[in-house]
């Protein structure tokens, strides 16, 4: 009962060696590159929508200032001595 028995129980630690190994290699794959792309990708979505709403933010303020200097009455007068009138000669 020595040869079979003993050939047996060597088997049995060389699957659980291999099943060790197995969820050694399932844990790097999933902490060392599933969690970091995962963090990796909801980081950056988050900076996207911060950079889209500043970017929203400054066409507000330009689309503001914009109406602000066409309602605005222009107070620039031209003196009759500084205004040259151009005319195009053909």
């Amino acid at each position: 009962m020595n040869g079979p028995g003993l050939y047996l129980c060597g088997m049995n630690i060389f699957k659980v060696l291999f099943q060790v190994f197995l969820f050694y290699l399932l844990y790097k794959f999933i902490f060392d590159f599933i969690i970091p792309v995962y963090r990796t990708t909801k980081q950056m979505k988050h900076k996207m929508a911060d950079m889209q709403a500043k970017m929203q933010e400054e066409a507000r303020r330009q689309e503001a200032f914009t109406a602000q200097q066409k309602t605005a009455p222009r107070t620039e007068k031209v003196e009759a001595g500084d205004y040259i009138d151009y005319e195009e000669v053909k």
